[in-house]
């Protein structure tokens, strides 16, 4: 039986390149987003064609998460990795003087609860299959966060909040499952060229030509996506918690 990938936020930019790669390596991948399954095989027949599946699921919904997670148990059998990608940023860029209640509220029970919840969801699914026998069983879960995480940006602190909230949530799983064996990693994108960088594309393009990363270029979802596959090798297994940034260097303290 082929090891089974469940990647949130998949229908494009960095999930997809995600899905992509895993498919790569030999897993069956199960794509998820908030848009139905009618919906997504109008606009994304291709996918099917090319051996995905598609689930739909709202990680900010309770519901949603428990149909996915009875869905993974009930008819694949096994969850071997989770990615948590999905997400949003604000609807509108705000000063953090100004930014609303409903704003924050949004994004830390999408970004943050809701990724909290997966995480939960699938740690307790991955612990009772271990119980099963399957065959080459070792599941893994990798979390999506950001630059953000740790980068102030004052015109959407609650993207930022929201990401760095991600990075714990990260460390909190990598040590409760760590007496499972289950290793649990944060992979960190910096300024990568997706839907949400191309509202402000050109203001990203004058930091880049500046300097602002050591290697001076816009990252692409697959820098991302390779990440993901190097966290779910197994060859990292040991290094549980680790953070990999995929960034172009932005992380490096520089004079």
């Amino acid at each position: 039986m082929k090891r089974i990938a469940l990647v949130t936020g998949s229908r494009r930019g960095i999930g997809l390149a995600t899905a992509r790669k895993l498919k790569e390596e030999d897993y069956q991948v199960i794509l998820s987003d908030v848009i139905t399954e009618e919906e997504f095989a109008a606009a994304h027949a291709e996918l099917l064609t090319e051996g995905f599946s598609y689930r739909r699921c709202d990680i900010s919904s309770r519901t949603d998460r428990e149909t996915m997670f009875r869905f993974l148990d009930d008819c694949c059998g096994r969850l071997d990795l989770l990615v948590n990608n999905a997400g949003v940023a604000p609807k509108t860029r705000l000063d953090i003087l100004e930014t609303t209640e409903e704003s924050v509220e949004r994004l830390l029970h999408i970004n943050l609860c809701g990724t909290f919840f997966m995480c939960q969801g699938a740690a307790n699914l991955m612990i009772a299959m271990q119980t099963r026998g399957l065959e080459n069983y070792q599941p893994r879960i990798v979390n999506i966060s950001s630059m953000s995480a740790y980068t102030s940006s004052t015109n959407r602190g609650e993207y930022c909040i929201s990401k760095a909230g991600i990075s714990m949530v990260t460390q909190l799983f990598a040590d409760k499952l760590a007496e499972y064996g289950i290793p649990v990693f944060e992979v960190r994108p910096g300024i990568i060229m997706t839907d949400m960088t191309a509202v402000v594309k050109e203001k990203y393009e004058k930091l880049i030509e500046q300097g602002v990363t050591p290697i001076r270029r816009f990252g692409q979802p697959e820098d991302v996506a390779n990440c993901v596959v190097a966290a779910a090798s197994g060859r990292l297994d040991f290094s549980t918690g680790q953070v990999l940034n995929a960034d172009g260097g932005f992380h490096i303290r520089r004079l």
